[in-house]
């Protein structure tokens, strides 16, 4: 595959795509940028259930090569639980912040992770409970975030919208409801994707570069909103979606994974 060369970049968003764009500038200057990356959606396909995604092999040691080429300036920003969002990578260890931020593997291997209170954990078995005759929906167990999964029966979002709304009230101040694809979360209200990708710029060897982010739902937004207020550029996986920060658009995860697999040569 051939990417041409891009334009002068006097854009409005979404005009272009991002996959000339995007290879060009990491040709030409890796040692300028860092790249923020979302997983589910982004680089992993979309499943039914959060326990079906499928890693493609040749992956992981893409992003390893990738990584190196940047100076180790690649991290994943995700709202899975960092554990699990690691073990999808394996045997490499990148930078992570997990459950949108609230978690934090650092580059220097330092480990910031949110760890459920007794009242959350009484919490996520009262909605297990209260879901339990919810044919579609799953309940995904975060650790220190709960969601519910509802893309096996659409239908059932008028449900559980009131319901993720009655059970954040009982969470408290220090949590907050996030709308993805097909999912609502509660999760800590700490943090968000736009405060990790900053808290990565602060320290080597992302200080000093610009940020490029690319992710594919809402949750992604706020790293959107970073990128762009630091000059950097980001970039939503899927089509032009209106009221968007993002400024350009890959067409599918396959495409970004086609771009790092030529990447990391």
């Amino acid at each position: 595959m051939s990417y041409p060369a891009q334009p002068s970049r006097t854009l409005k968003p979404q005009q272009v795509s991002g996959t000339s764009f995007l290879f060009n500038l990491l040709r030409s200057s890796a040692a300028d940028w860092a790249l923020f990356l979302d997983i589910d959606g982004t680089l992993i396909d979309l499943a039914d259930t959060p326990d079906g995604i499928v890693v493609p092999p040749a992956l992981p040691q893409q992003l390893d090569q990738l990584s190196r080429k940047l100076g180790g300036a690649v991290a994943l920003v995700t709202g899975r639980a960092l554990p699990y969002a690691d073990k999808l990578f394996t045997p490499y260890q990148f930078p992570i912040a997990g459950l949108h931020g609230a978690e934090l593997r650092r580059a220097d291997g330092r480990i910031e992770q949110a760890e459920p209170t007794a009242q959350f954990e009484t919490l996520k078995a009262e909605l297990r409970k209260e879901t339990s005759g919810f044919d579609g929906v799953l309940i995904e167990d975060k650790g220190a975030a709960v969601a519910a999964h509802y893309r096996l029966a659409p239908q059932r979002q008028a449900e559980l919208e009131p319901l993720m709304e009655t059970f954040l009230a009982k969470a408290g101040e220090n949590w907050t409801l996030q709308r993805g694809k097909m999912v609502l979360e509660i999760r800590p209200a700490s943090a968000d994707k736009g405060h990790a990708v900053e808290t990565f710029l602060s320290e080597a060897p992302f200080a000093g570069r610009r940020p490029i982010a690319i992710g594919d739902d809402i949750t992604d937004e706020a790293m959107f909103h970073v990128a762009n207020r630091l000059g950097g550029h980001s970039i939503r996986v899927g089509a032009p979606l209106s009221g968007t920060a993002a400024q350009l658009t890959l067409p599918t995860a396959v495409a970004l994974r086609e771009l790092i697999a030529h990447l990391a040569v």
